[in-house]
């Protein structure tokens, strides 16, 4: 009788873990005056960038419908994150574009997952969080920043 867990168990294990992080991210976020940011949020403004982008665009990098992209685009402006404006080379084109209020949260962001990290470090030690960290980098691809889970997940057709 094998004492390995069932296969299932790792995807989820994988899955909570990244659970874990994110909640903690977003409640550190709305003690730190960012309540209305929710997970999703993160993947949009990553995939806008600091150069903006359309909203056609902005749905192709998630891997949703313009639409879905559209209705996160309207929440994140009504709640002052970014906002909409003309590009400068084609008048034509309406662009959105991060505002300070959304880099803030994303440099915030970064600073909390350095913090995040570090509590794990603490639990499991650093040279296991770092053979950790190497092991995924084995069985993962190597681009991180894949910004498409709303669309994979399905949710924002």
């Amino acid at each position: 009788m094998s004492t390995d867990p069932p296969g299932f168990e790792l995807p989820l294990r994988l899955f909570l873990g990244f659970r874990v992080l994110i909640d903690e991210l977003h409640a550190e976020l709305a003690r730190r005056g960012h309540p209305d940011l929710r997970p999703m949020h993160g993947f949009v403004m990553q995939a806008i960038g600091t150069r903006g982008t359309t909203a056609a665009e902005l749905g192709r990098r998630l891997g949703v419908s313009k639409q879905a992209a559209g209705k996160t685009i309207d929440t994140l402006e009504r709640i002052g994150y970014i906002e909409r404006g003309t590009d400068p080379g084609d008048a034509r084109r309406k662009i959105v574009r991060l505002t300070e209020r959304g880099v803030d949260s994303l440099v915030l962001s970064a600073r909390i997952f350095d913090d995040l990290r570090a509590g794990w470090a603490r639990t499991l030690g650093e040279d296991r969080l770092r053979a950790l960290e190497s092991d995924l980098r084995l069985v993962t691809p190597p681009d991180v920043f894949r910004l498409d889970v709303p669309g994979w997940f399905g949710g924002y057709q």
